[in-house]
């Protein structure tokens, strides 16, 4: 359900323990990691026999790595030429003893510093070994002149990148200020986190994870705190068993709707049904109760008070009816009007069920965050960027330029589970962060966001802990918007269209895993 992404910090953790309190060697670890890469090469290039390749290495392990690709890549009868960035006496541990073995073996070994690179003659292939996971900064003038030389070329050429590309960023996944625009990258044991976030998905090219011998135990005993999202969620879906009724098949609440944006909160309702909750009803004003419901017979109402605008006692008419319901959604299309607010800050003083807390209901609580403190504590906030802004006071730029951060500011405040929504959304509560391995543009339409909030209101009401919802909310739904591509591939598809195609996109997805 969750594959690992560690950090660069967290990965050094599992090297040193898997070396010096395990016992495996360095050079185990560097020729498996060597090995694999290889392999990579191999399937996503084809047979490399007379090739010219280029293996650009580092003074560090991806350094190593490389060294030890180029034995095996002779052997397979290419045309290798190592370029290193450092005199080779000054290269320490594994990453020499690769180094004197290719030399050893006749490799073709070149300082890069003493190399015109605008000279270079045209490779087949490029293997981009000069950074690993841990540079940060920014490229110093001479290693981006190399980056650029290996782009340049690389327009011609097939490149590999050893881990990471060269010039990203392993934490976030930004270029610094370029990086090295790989056709394939071989990442080493699990994808670092960096490698699965949106603006890393132009240097990448096909990412391959492969396994090097880091032992579960290791794994285990230094948990990464960040994971993607697999497929395996959708296998953890409530299941539907045959003696089931609608009143099994749990109740949600969508609290919403206003003059203009009653369509939010029919969404909400119509993906909670198409999610497969039992019932859906929808509390509204009275008088926009049929507007709500939108001629959707499957749609339940609930009106509160007379007229067509929200007040602070219709909190009170709703709690004696909360009893009948399994999970609430707040906010979708509720309006930001003072008598909206107050309505929605009393109704969360006083409901305990699961809740989703969504649009306006965020407006409420970024305009008086003391009740922040006081959510009801299986809560699931889903803020767009934003609507994450308002609640930290900052700018949607500052939260996009760093949204794991943002994530973290907020629930170092606020005891929850957070859906900051986007391309890779983010799930997090304070322990654990899970990333969306969707950036799916058809997501990208009003109503959307109404949508999600009633797959992750479905899946609390029948049982699911916040946490276990929100990921298998964010997955489906993405899931769903991937497979509208098909038939929207230049996007155009409604709102409407990403509820209806969650029970279609759930059932492909298992009749995949089925046959894999």
């Amino acid at each position: 359900m969750l594959l690992p992404l560690p950090t660069p910090a967290e990965m050094s953790v599992w090297d040193r323990e898997t070396i010096h309190t395990i016992g495996i060697p360095g050079l185990t670890l560097m020729e498996s990691a060597a090995r694999e890469a290889v392999n990579v090469l191999l399937e996503e290039y084809g047979d490399v026999d007379g090739a010219t390749i280029y293996c650009l290495a580092g003074s560090g392990n991806n350094g190593g790595d490389t060294f030890a690709m180029a034995r095996t890549l002779a052997d397979l009868g290419a045309d290798v030429t190592v370029f290193h960035t450092r005199p080779k006496k000054d290269y320490r541990g594994e990453t020499r003893s690769n180094l004197l073995w290719a030399q050893k073996l006749g490799i073709r070994l070149v300082h890069i510093a003493n190399v015109n690179l605008d000279a270079l003659p045209q490779p087949d292939v490029i293997v981009d070994g000069l950074l690993g996971t841990g540079f940060q900064g920014a490229l110093r003038e001479d290693i981006l002149q190399r980056v650029r030389t290996v782009n340049r070329l690389g327009e011609r050429a097939f490149v590999l990148a050893v881990d990471i590309p060269s010039g990203l960023n392993g934490l976030t996944g930004n270029a610094q200020p370029e990086a090295v625009m790989a056709d394939a990258t071989a990442t080493f044991q699990s994808p670092k986190l960096g490698l699965v976030m949106p603006e890393a998905h132009a240097y990448t090219g096909t990412l391959h994870v492969c396994p090097i011998g880091i032992p579960l135990k290791v794994q285990e005993d230094n948990p990464a705190r960040h994971h993607l999202i697999t497929g395996a969620v959708m296998e953890t879906l409530p299941s539907s068993a045959p003696d089931m009724h609608k009143g099994t098949a749990g109740h949600v609440l969508v609290v919403g709707g206003s003059m203009g944006l009653t369509g939010a909160a029919h969404l909400s309702a119509l993906a909670a049904l198409r999610s497969g909750t039992g019932l859906a009803t929808v509390a509204c004003p009275a008088e926009l109760a049929a507007s709500v419901k939108g001629a959707s017979p499957e749609i339940m109402t609930l009106p509160l008070g007379s007229g067509s605008e929200w007040t602070e006692e219709m909190a009170q008419e709703l709690k004696d009816d909360l009893s009948r319901f399994d999970a609430v959604i707040l906010g979708p299309g509720l309006g930001r009007a003072p008598g909206a607010m107050a309505f929605a800050l009393e109704l969360l003083a006083s409901c305990e069920l699961p809740m989703v807390l969504d649009a306006d209901a965020l407006f409420a609580l970024a305009a008086f965050p003391e009740h922040l403190k006081t959510l009801p504590e299986r809560s699931v906030l889903t803020p767009h960027p934003g609507e994450m802004a308002r609640l930290l006071d900052t700018t949607i730029a500052d939260i996009q330029a760093d949204r794991l951060g943002a994530a973290d500011r907020f629930l170092a405040a606020c005891d929850t589970t957070l859906v900051l929504k986007g391309a890779a959304t983010l799930v997090a509560d304070p322990d654990t962060v899970c990333v969306s391995p969707f950036a799916e543009p058809n997501l990208s339409v009003g109503g959307s966001g109404d949508v999600l909030s009633g797959v992750i209101g479905t899946l609390l009401a029948r049982g699911l802990t916040p946490l276990h919802a929100a990921c298998a909310g964010v997955f489906w739904h993405g899931l769903a918007g991937h497979a509208l591509n098909d038939e929207f591939p230049a996007r155009g598809n409604l709102a409407s269209e990403i509820a209806n195609m969650l029970p279609h996109a759930a059932a492909f997805f298992t009749k995949e895993l089925e046959t894999c």
